[in-house]
């Protein structure tokens, strides 16, 4: 299992299945849109201050973003 693969791949998910765009949803996450085409694409590392940002934007549990389908 490649995790940042995993995370990319689930954020971009939730983020789709919300409707909104990466700038939206960067805004909600407090964070920066670049940053969050990064994880998307698998470009990045994050901590886990910004893992639980975007949990809370997607309002999922923290561990789905972790989960391999």
């Amino acid at each position: 299992m490649d995790i940042i693969k995993v995370f990319g791949t689930n954020v971009r998910k939730y983020r789709a299945d919300k409707g909104v765009s990466q700038e939206k949803f960067a805004e909600l996450c407090g964070l920066h849109r670049t940053y969050i085409s990064d994880i998307e694409c698998f470009r990045r590392s994050i901590s886990l201050d910004n893992i639980q940002k975007i949990a809370d934007a997607l309002e999922i549990e923290t561990y789905k973003l972790f989960v391999e389908e």
